[in-house]
């Protein structure tokens, strides 16, 4: 399955900016956008944190509220901040031996990092490559994680795979099948999620009087630590 794998993604020429790079703060950087996020709207947004902060100690020495408003866009804002912090651990201690031991940084991101900029033989298993492997009844070794990714995003996809278009169609003993939803994401309109997103980018804009605001969402952003509340002002973390 493999060789048939390979010689589709080899032919898909997905020209995507983080596949130009072994830089592992770049990976890194990728990974994290990438996480809930679709690709399209991720490609802009990479390259301007990049030109922004184009390394490590250039993020670990800007503010909180930049690499918040920064972020802004992307959802889930905690992601941009626990980049920025596992930055500032990278430049003070180095890049740890267990990547996981950085904020905000888990197994799946931990091995995409050592796969795509360290080289090391490892298959990093997101949704994506671990629904493929499911379905095939098939592990794939580590050359192919590049090319299950994409096979995954668009061609394997969760609920009404593309099987006319899929290379591994003639050995897969899931060919055909239709499948519902693992679980229906809530709805965002009307949700505490908009709430939240609603005060961090009034906050972002300038610091607020906290009696004008959501005190519920302002509470729960202070808690993630997006905003901090000081003489009844509420502004984003210094």
């Amino acid at each position: 399955m493999e060789q048939a794998l390979l010689a589709w993604f080899g032919a898909q020429d997905a020209d995507l900016p983080w596949r130009r790079t072994r830089d592992p703060y770049a990976i890194l950087v990728s990974e994290v956008m990438l996480q809930q996020t679709q690709v399209s709207r991720v490609v802009p947004r990479y390259e301007a944190w990049l030109e922004r902060w184009p390394d490590v100690q250039a993020l670990a020495t800007a503010s909180p509220a930049h690499v918040i408003r920064e972020w802004q866009g992307l959802g889930y804002n905690r992601r941009g901040l626990n980049l920025h912090r596992a930055a500032r651990a990278i430049a003070a201690q180095g890049w740890p031996d267990d990547l996981t031991e950085l904020p905000g940084v888990g197994p799946y991101t931990a091995a995409a990092v050592r796969a795509f900029a360290l080289g090391e033989a490892v298959l990093p298993r997101d949704t994506n490559v671990l629904r493929i492997e499911e379905r095939t009844g098939h592990r794939f070794d580590p050359s192919c994680g590049q090319a299950l990714m994409d096979l995954g995003r668009t061609v394997c996809l969760a609920r009404v795979p593309r099987c006319d278009e899929c290379p591994l169609a003639e050995r897969c003993p899931s060919r055909g099948r239709r499948y519902e939803p693992l679980r229906k994401q809530s709805r965002f309109e009307g949700s505490f999620r908009q709430r939240r997103s609603a005060m961090l980018r009034l906050i972002a804009e300038s610091p607020r009087p906290l009696e004008e605001l959501d005190g519920e969402a302002v509470e729960a952003l202070e808690r993630d630590g997006l905003v901090a509340t000081a003489n009844g002002t509420v502004r984003l973390p210094a």
